[in-house]
C-alpha cells in the first residue's frame, strides 16, 4: 500500500515539473514573439519617417527616379506634385533653339531666289527685244517710221487732225521720245558695270540714297517718278558708286510696274557683285493714280526687295531702313 502510494504521488510530481517546464517554455516563445514584432514595428517606423523626410526635402522626386517601386505623385497643397520628365531641361532647350534658328537663317531662302537677268545681262528677254539691241540703223529707221504712223493713228482716233500746225511733228517727236523712255531694252548689265569691280576689304554697309527715278507704267504708258534707295554689304569686293544709279536708270527705262523694278534693280546686284546682301526701297507717285481712276494725288507707294543678310537679321535690315529715313521695322 505505502510502496503504491509513493509511485503515484511520483507521477503526480513528474506532471506537475512537466507542466511547469512546458508554461515557461511558452511564456519564453511569447516573449520573443512580442519582442520581435516590437522590433519590426520600430524599424518599419524608421523606414517611414526616413521617406518622409527624404519626400519633404526633394520633393518625391527620388521615389519616381526609382528608389521608391510606388509611382504614386504626392499631394501636396502648398507645392504641387512635379514629374521632373515634364520639366523642360532649360539649358538643353536654350541650347538647341539657337542652334535652330542658326539652321533656319542658314538654309533659309530669299523671296526672289532666283533672278530675272539672263545670260547677256537683259531682263525679260523677248523676240522684240532681242531684235532692237541686234538692229542695224536701217532697221532702226524702218522701226521709227512704223512708230510715226501709229502715233498718227492715235491722233486721228483720238480726234485730232495730225496735218494740223501743232501736232504735224508729234508723231515723230513722240516716237523719238518713246524710244528713249524705253532705251533700257538695247542696255545690259555687263556692259553698264564694265568690270568697275575692286577687291576692297571694306564689309560694311555701303548705301546710294535718293536715285531719281524715272519711268513708264506698262498698264497706261503713263510715267510714275520717284526716288531709290540702294545699300549693300560688300564680300570684300565694292563696286564703282555710279554703277549702283546706272544700273537703277537702265532698269526704269523699260516698261514696269514699281514691285518688279525694285526687285529687278536688287536681283542684278545680287548676281554681278555677290555681296552679302542687298536692300533696295523705292518710293514713287503713279501719274495713273493721279491723272486718272482714283485722282489721289498725295499717294505714294514703297516697295522693297531685301536679299542675303538683310532679309536674314532685322537688325542689319533695320539699320538700313533708318540711314535711309525709313524707320519702319519690316519683317
Amino acid at each position: 500500500m505505502v510502496q503504491f502510494a509513493d509511485s503515484k504521488r511520483g507521477d503526480r510530481e513528474s506532471i506537475a515539473i512537466d507542466a511547469l517546464s512546458g508554461s515557461t517554455t511558452g511564456v519564453s516563445d511569447v516573449d520573443d514573439s512580442v519582442n520581435g514584432s516590437g522590433k519590426q514595428d520600430r524599424d518599419e517606423n524608421k523606414k517611414a519617417s526616413k521617406k518622409k523626410r527624404r519626400r519633404a526635402k526633394d520633393g518625391g522626386i527620388s521615389e519616381i527616379n526609382g528608389h521608391s517601386k510606388s509611382l504614386k505623385r504626392r499631394n501636396s497643397i502648398s507645392k504641387a506634385a512635379r514629374d521632373p520628365r515634364d520639366e523642360p531641361s532649360r539649358k538643353k532647350n536654350k541650347k538647341s533653339k539657337i542652334q535652330e534658328e542658326e539652321e533656319e537663317v542658314q538654309s533659309a531662302e530669299t523671296r526672289s531666289p532666283s533672278p530675272v537677268i539672263d545670260f547677256d545681262g537683259l531682263s525679260r528677254p523677248s523676240r522684240g527685244t532681242r531684235e532692237r539691241l541686234e538692229e542695224s540703223s536701217e532697221q532702226a529707221a524702218e522701226r521709227l517710221e512704223k512708230m510715226r504712223g501709229a502715233i498718227r493713228t492715235i491722233l486721228e482716233c483720238v480726234g485730232e487732225d495730225p496735218d494740223r500746225e501743232g501736232v504735224l511733228d508729234t508723231p515723230t517727236r513722240y516716237a523719238k521720245a518713246m524710244l528713249f523712255f524705253t532705251k533700257g531694252y538695247q542696255q545690259n548689265v555687263r556692259d553698264i558695270v564694265n568690270n568697275a569691280i575692286f577687291h576692297e576689304n571694306h564689309n560694311e554697309m555701303v548705301i546710294v540714297k535718293d536715285i531719281e527715278i524715272f519711268s513708264l507704267c506698262e498698264h497706261h504708258l503713263v510715267p510714275f517718278t520717284g526716288k531709290m534707295h540702294i545699300g549693300y554689304i560688300p564680300k570684300n569686293n565694292v563696286i564703282g558708286i555710279s554703277k549702283l544709279p546706272r544700273i537703277a536708270e537702265m532698269f526704269s527705262r523699260r516698261l514696269q510696274v514699281q514691285e518688279r523694278l525694285t526687285r529687278e534693280v536688287a536681283n542684278a546686284i545680287m548676281e554681278v557683285l555677290t555681296p552679302q546682301g542687298v536692300a533696295v526701297v523705292m518710293e514713287s507717285s503713279h501719274l495713273c493714280m493721279v491723272m486718272r481712276g482714283v485722282e489721289k494725288t498725295t499717294t505714294s507707294t514703297i516697295t522693297s526687295c531685301v536679299l542675303g543678310c538683310f532679309e536674314k537679321k532685322e537688325k542689319t535690315r533695320n539699320e538700313f531702313l533708318s540711314l535711309v529715313g525709313l524707320n519702319r521695322t519690316y519683317r
